[in-house]
């Protein structure tokens, strides 16, 4: 163990400070706590263990006096009977790549972590560990403005690959070392977040991470962050280098990542690496076993991934680091800061699906590090929609193999929620991760569900609205910690449109849609009435389009709790109608046309509506018209 390269990195940031200035506050009284990490591990690639001494810094910019600390120790999950264990054990559908692999890990294929020592600002503390939460008994209070420091000695073993991190991937990856380290739980205005592990999300503080892995010279390290050395790795990552081996054949490869909330690296002897520089001026990294197939798709990932960026840049804000790694390893597809694991044996358009999905993240999980074991909507939801709307915008510059450019990309998306409500197997999104009762239920509402929850928002505020709301929310919370009130509050300012009820059932309730055009009835004057009818249980604006002699005629009916209405979207200006009271379950509407010449009324043309019961959206109904 270098110590002495741990000590000097140490005294040379014993400067760092962190402030919140008031100017920045997006929120009254807003504070947030700030972390330094200084970590060095000693890998045994034969034992498949690490000793590691880590440093971090702490400081409390809370208002509160705390009297201990929590550590996440993500590794113990996975031994049997664990609470991750038992609760694939328990649930109706367990997730596939966890299942019962757990319960029948031997002991030298088990994950843990034995924490030999810890100490705050010298003094040693006490500490109970509960599975994968370790509580620490400071010796005196952290008083608010007090910076500590918390030193730590462990040896781990890294578990077999079952759930995101591990050794030995099915895809012959040797190490994919995410939740690794003991990592200080988040403290915010809701006090501590020590959740249990048991599979779903993570919440953390940001920071900035120095870590030095010594690991064999034959591994290639990729990590989510810059390469502090490389003239003495070599390994792709410079072309002229002297590799500093020592004594016991190992290479010391040292990381910096900054203002990030985690840290993730991986490590194989196979790994072909290549670099790409994007248009944005951001330094693409590559790590994947070469084959005839992973060399083809993987060689083409570079140009569509910029396109991607430029594409994510222009609708979501800037990418502020300076290097982003796709790397395969882990099983599926999973973010980290400056970086994703993926699994690579895959066809180019899942190759680029799972990557942009896992590059968007960095936007919905990182900059904005919502907490997502308690809103975990924010960071999937979010990721969901503008993967959507990225992959389109690829499909529609030709850069996408069998698929083609729509105007709806979320059609599918919505289809799929429909059945699923239909069939009553929904679950509030407000439930936390962890507690949902069946994994399909979780991932409806959280993926899709979140992400139509965006869709019917520029449905109901207008898409130019909804586009600056979204640079907005990123140019407010930029590394902070939103909440979904916070989000909602900008959309509310940018249209001028009140958005509570929206949020409230759309979030907080299975409540759905249903709207249908009753009739239409002439009236002796020769004008016509229209008659909307509200089936479901949750309110809605209505676009409405009709057709007389095969002219659209464009309208809008606000609801009277909106206080405000869209006057544009999407380039179209609508006829302004009269508000529509939700406690009212008809609406008509009066038009200066007789009955004869009115070929077709539609509501939401642009089908972002997840009505359960569209077939009654179309009058003449479409059957009747076959």
């Amino acid at each position: 163990m270098r110590n002495s390269r741990i000590l000097l990195i140490l005294t040379l940031n014993l400067l760092f400070v962190f402030s919140l200035r008031a100017d920045d506050n997006p929120r009254p009284a807003y504070w947030q706590q700030q972390v330094r990490y200084l970590i060095e591990v000693d890998f045994d690639v034969e034992k498949h263990r690490f000793t590691g001494k880590q440093e971090v810094m702490f400081i409390n910019n809370s208002p509160d006096r705390l009297d201990r600390v929590y550590f996440h120790l993500y590794y113990n999950a996975f031994q049997p009977n664990s609470m991750m264990d038992q609760r694939s054990a328990h649930i109706a559908d367990p997730d596939s790549r966890v299942g019962n692999r757990i319960s029948r890990l031997r002991p030298n294929e088990v994950g843990y972590h034995n924490i030999n020592l810890i100490k705050m600002d010298g003094v040693e503390c006490e500490f109970e560990i509960t599975e994968t939460i370790m509580d620490v008994f400071i010796p005196f209070f952290i008083e608010p403005g007090d910076t500590v420091n918390f030193y730590l000695e462990y040896e781990s073993q890294v578990p077999l690959q079952i759930r995101r991190t591990g050794r030995d991937s099915e895809e012959g990856i040797a190490y994919s070392m995410a939740q690794w380290y003991p990592k200080l739980a988040q403290y915010d205005d809701q006090g501590w977040h020590a959740h249990p592990y048991v599979g779903r999300e993570f919440y953390g503080i940001f920071g900035d991470f120095d870590v030095i892995i010594n690991i064999d010279s034959s591994y290639t390290v990729a990590a989510g962050g810059v390469l502090q050395n490389p003239e003495e790795i070599g390994h792709g990552y410079t072309d002229e280098y002297e590799a500093k081996v020592d004594e016991n054949g190992k290479l010391s490869w040292f990381f910096r990542a900054e203002n990030v909330h985690d840290f993730a690296w991986a490590a194989d002897t196979g790994y072909t690496h290549t670099t790409h520089m994007s248009e944005q001026g951001t330094l693409f990294r590559f790590f994947y076993l070469s084959n005839e197939r992973t060399d083809h798709n993987w060689g083409l990932l570079p140009g569509i991934l910029d396109s991607a960026l430029t594409y994510l840049v222009a609708r979501c804000g800037d990418y502020p680091y300076p290097e982003f790694s796709v790397i395969q390893g882990g099983d599926g597809g999973m973010e980290y800061p400056m970086a994703t694991l993926i699994t690579g044996e895959r066809p180019l358009l899942s190759l680029v699906g799972v990557t942009v999905h896992e590059l968007a993240h960095m936007w919905y999980y990182l900059i904005l590090a919502t907490n997502e074991s308690i809103y975990p909507y924010m960071d999937e939801g979010f990721t969901t929609y503008i993967t959507e709307e990225t992959l389109n915008y690829l499909a529609g510059k030709n850069l996408l193999p069998r698929r083609e450019y729509t105007s709806n990309p979320h059609a599918a998306r919505i289809a799929s929620y429909v059945n699923f409500a239909r069939e009553g197997r929904e679950e509030p999104m407000s439930t936390f991760a962890d507690h949902y009762i069946t994994n399909a239920a979780y991932w409806m509402a959280t993926y899709t569900k979140a992400s139509i929850m965006l869709v019917q928002l520029s449905y109901i505020i207008g898409q130019e609205a909804f586009d600056q709301t979204l640079l907005e929310f990123y140019d407010t919370w930029k590394f902070k910690h939103p909440r979904p009130d916070d989000f909602f509050r900008i959309a509310e300012k940018v249209s001028g449109i009140d958005l509570k009820w929206y949020q409230n059932q759309w979030i907080h309730t299975t409540n759905t849609i249903d709207y249908g055009v009753d009739t239409i009835i002439g009236n002796p004057d020769g004008s016509s009435s229209l008659i909307l009818v509200n089936n479901g249980t949750m309110p809605m604006p209505i676009d409405l389009t009709v057709y007389v002699e095969g002219s659209p005629y464009y309208l809008h009916i606000p609801l009277v709790i909106m206080h405000g209405r869209k006057q544009i979207d999407d380039g179209l200006e609508f006829m302004q109608m009269e508000p529509w009271a939700w406690t009212n379950p008809m609406y008509e509407l009066h038009l200066p046309f007789p009955v004869e010449e009115i070929s077709r009324v539609v509501i939401d043309e642009t089908g972002r509506l997840a009505d359960v019961n569209p077939v009654d959206n179309v009058y003449p109904r479409e059957r009747e018209s076959d």
